[in-house]
């Protein structure tokens, strides 16, 4: 029995002898009893101070009406009562990244924020404005006002990030203070799963994550800051394990144009479309097996198509790490940045190949024409666009979209239901191609005493009627 227990014991010493770990990470498990008491609290005591608390409020315009919460009279009556500001607070959580005052969190927190304040741990205040946002993205970057000196976090390349490291998650969760969550990585490369405006590539955790915990910091046991916490996966409005955060390396490219004075977010433009690669589609190819993207579309204009990529052409990786969604692949080229070339493996017939593509912004080219309708148009403040490869980004319309677009369809144009991103195809049975010819087709509506504006708003196609 003796020699037994010996046995155990020198199977249990073998099994504590610390492993090789990825030199990257350097984590280690703790090797005195101190350290097994201490738990996170060095690292806490480390990185907290560097986690912010957001207040932010925003005006909002709100329609009284006496239908409001009827399922069927609001919808019938969404345009009835009277329009008034109202004022809406927003709770979240930010990450300090310099020593000047920049900070990294949500734009669903603090985007169109008329006022921002950032409370410290220390409980110091700061007045905040926005200075790059990005709604697709769900991030934004804050500079304090006369902040100096202050304690920052190291942003660690998120590619290194593996699968089963410990992490913590820093926030101020429903607003009862600064708070720290365990967990580990559950995931990578989730891509189409998080709730919010942000459509991309996240890293997933088992870390509590609930309201207010938005735009506060995910970090390693190096106190290295590895995502910004942006969303999570609830049907009870709390932490299920299953939270979302927006890598580091994406946060370092934000950071990058904000220091070169950008006012908005600008990535790399792909130019096409395509779906991601299951089992029929491999087995129709003639692949050992799923992934990747199978090209469905491209505008004439895309660097795909110039690098010499085709319609039915599959695209395996971009820099080395594979994409197996669209989200995926518009985040390797956002992190390889503007004005970079990336090395793009495709697959054509069987025969795997690898073309260079310039990253680039859509060209805004040819002219927008942007106009907005005078007090004399019967749609005064209506403001459209041609549509050009630049205007198909911002406004995400589909590749073959041709004609002009709403940017705003002000009062009247919004009355008879116009929206943002409507492609106007005809007025009164007259096509409209360009912005030009839509002042005299207005007017001319306005003389035969009535309106039918024809547009396509997403894969609709609408007749809108007025009487005029």
């Amino acid at each position: 029995m003796r020699r037994s227990g010996l046995i155990i014991l020198s199977l249990v010493a073998a099994l504590m002898v610390p492993l090789p770990l990825p030199l990257t990470a350097q984590t280690r498990v703790p090797t005195s009893q101190a350290e097994i008491q201490m738990g996170f609290a060095p690292l806490v005591r480390q990185a907290a101070p560097a986690v912010v608390n957001i207040y932010a409020k925003r005006v909002v315009a709100v329609r009284d009406s006496p239908f409001a919460g009827d399922p069927f009279f609001e919808g019938l009556f969404r345009d009835f009562g009277t329009v008034r500001p109202q004022v809406q607070n927003s709770l979240g959580s930010g990450v300090i990244l310099s020593a000047d005052g920049i900070v990294v969190s949500n734009y669903h927190v603090v985007g169109e924020a008329t006022d921002i304040r950032v409370v410290m741990a220390d409980r110091r205040e700061y007045r905040a404005t926005v200075i790059l946002g990005d709604e697709e993205s769900d991030l934004a970057l804050l500079q304090l006002e006369g902040a100096t000196d202050l304690p920052a976090l190291s942003l660690r390349d998120s590619d290194s990030v593996e699968v089963g490291e410990l992490v913590l998650a820093i926030g101020n969760p429903f607003g009862v203070g600064q708070t720290v969550s365990s967990g580990i990585v559950s995931g990578l490369a989730r891509s189409g799963t998080a709730t919010g405006t942000g459509r991309g590539y996240f890293i997933q955790t088992d870390a509590a994550i609930n309201p207010g915990n938005s735009g506060g910091a995910l970090i390693d046991v190096n106190g290295d800051l590895i995502g910004v916490n942006t969303s999570i996966l609830t049907r009870s409005g709390g932490s299920n394990g299953i939270g979302f955060a927006i890598p580091a390396n994406l946060v370092a490219r934000f950071v990058e144009q904000a220091r070169e004075g950008r006012t908005r977010f600008e990535r790399p433009w792909a130019g096409m479309s395509g779906q991601p690669v299951d089992a029929d589609i491999a087995a129709s190819l003639g692949l050992d097996r799923p992934g990747g993207i199978l090209i469905s579309g491209l505008h004439p204009a895309s660097p795909f198509a110039d690098a010499g990529l085709q319609p039915g052409d599959v695209i395996l990786s971009v820099e080395g790490q594979p994409v197996n969604t669209p989200a995926e692949m518009v985040f390797r080229m956002s992190v390889a940045g503007l004005g970079e070339e990336a090395q793009v493996t495709t697959v054509r017939d069987g025969e795997e190949a690898t073309v260079t593509v310039e990253l680039r912004p859509a060209p805004d080219a040819p002219p927008r024409d942007r106009r907005e309708m005078d007090a004399r148009s019967p749609l005064p403040g209506l403001v459209v666009q041609n549509i050009n490869p630049a205007v198909l980004a911002e406004f995400n319309l589909p590749l073959a979209t041709e004609g002009i677009v709403v940017e705003n369809p002000g009062p009247y144009g919004a009355r008879l239901g116009m929206q943002p991103g409507d492609v106007i195809l005809a007025i009164n049975g007259q096509a409209i191609t360009a912005t030009e010819q839509l002042p005299d087709a207005l007017d001319a509506a306005a003389a035969a005493g009535g309106l039918v504006a024809e547009l396509q708003r997403g894969l609709q196609r609408l007749s809108l009627r007025s009487r005029l």
